[in-house]
């Protein structure tokens, strides 16, 4: 008996989009676990540094690593970014962050990634159109000063993904961050990001009376991270370890240093597997070009990163402001 054409393209589509953001094996990468957008990074100057900016509080901010920070972001900044990825992948972003004198900070920001160009066909394998996903993610994050050296901060996500015709969700999760400056080089942070963070799937307008009601959470997980500010105040390195639910241990790092007041380059890698030790690690690199023009600071950031088991790496480019 063949099957309607929406049950068989709906079918295809769960299973092309479950682990459509991290093209790698099933090992314990986390691939294949929902939210994979949601774990690739935010921006060029994150993705350049390895993604390893949880405990960094120097630069442009934002609450996606650590909402903690928020209390030390010194001007009004705005950025929009976008990625180039294979397997018709989109990736894109948008923050803003300010701070709110005396003791806090606030940002709020967009992650909208998605699949395009899928070949939607139906039970006979006659073509039915191109088909899309859309996956998002809009935060609001805030942090606050307790004392000279320690502060606190939650960011609220609301997720909202399109995954097929009358199948959506939309959920409502949370983040946790606190950061402490040993020294005036030296800083530690903890994080503990997707609490609560979820799919909702209802099938029943697809499906009928065959529909189903499931959820899919995404994993919990738990950052430590330092880092060190050069004696020269010019660079900054810095590394974390990540822990979830789902028995993994990643570790990355990054480092970058200001060649000239115009001229950040940086480097980092993300993904080095502790526990399996597999070879998913992500390499990455980029830089960062600004001009103060008065009371305005453009600037214009780029990441490389080299993506594994994939046809193409990615790259990332993004404008900014700061004012």
């Amino acid at each position: 008996m063949t099957l309607p054409r929406p049950h068989v393209t709906a079918l295809l589509l769960a299973v092309l989009t479950g682990a459509q953001f991290l093209p790698s094996p099933a090992t314990a990468q986390l691939a294949g676990e929902p939210g994979a957008f949601n774990r690739m990074g935010f921006g060029a100057r994150g993705m350049g540094m390895g993604n390893a900016l949880s405990a960094v509080p120097t630069g442009d901010l934002t609450s996606y690593y650590n909402p903690a920070l928020l209390p030390l972001v010194g001007t009004r900044t705005g950025s929009a970014s976008f990625g180039v990825l294979s397997l018709d992948r989109s990736l894109n972003f948008l923050s803003y962050a300010m701070p709110l004198p005396p003791k806090a900070g606030v940002a709020v920001g967009l992650i909208n990634a998605g699949v395009s160009n899928i070949d939607g066909r139906d039970a006979d394998g006659v073509p039915t159109g191109a088909l899309r996903t859309s996956e998002n993610q809009a935060f609001l994050g805030f942090g606050i000063r307790l004392n000279p050296e320690l502060s606190a901060g939650v960011n609220v996500k609301l997720h909202y993904y399109h995954l097929y015709t009358d199948v959506s969700s939309t959920t409502v999760g949370l983040d946790f961050g606190v950061f402490y400056m040993a020294t005036p080089d030296l800083g530690a942070a903890v994080t503990v990001r997707n609490v609560n963070s979820r799919y909702k799937w209802d099938t029943g307008p697809l499906f009928g009376q065959s529909g189903q009601t499931t959820e899919d959470r995404f994993p919990l997980l738990y950052t430590a991270g330092v880092s060190y500010r050069f004696a020269d105040t010019l660079g900054i390195a810095a590394a974390e370890v990540e822990f979830s639910d789902q028995s993994t241990i990643l570790a990355r790092a990054g480092v970058e240093y200001a060649i000239i007041p115009e001229l950040t380059l940086r480097a980092g890698i993300d993904r080095i597997d502790l526990k399996e030790k597999g070879n998913g690690v992500k390499p990455s690199a980029g830089f960062t070009l600004k001009k103060t023009l008065g009371a305005w600071t453009p600037a214009v950031q780029y990441a490389f990163i080299l993506e594994p088991f994939s046809p193409s790496d990615i790259h990332i480019v993004t404008v900014s402001v700061a004012f």
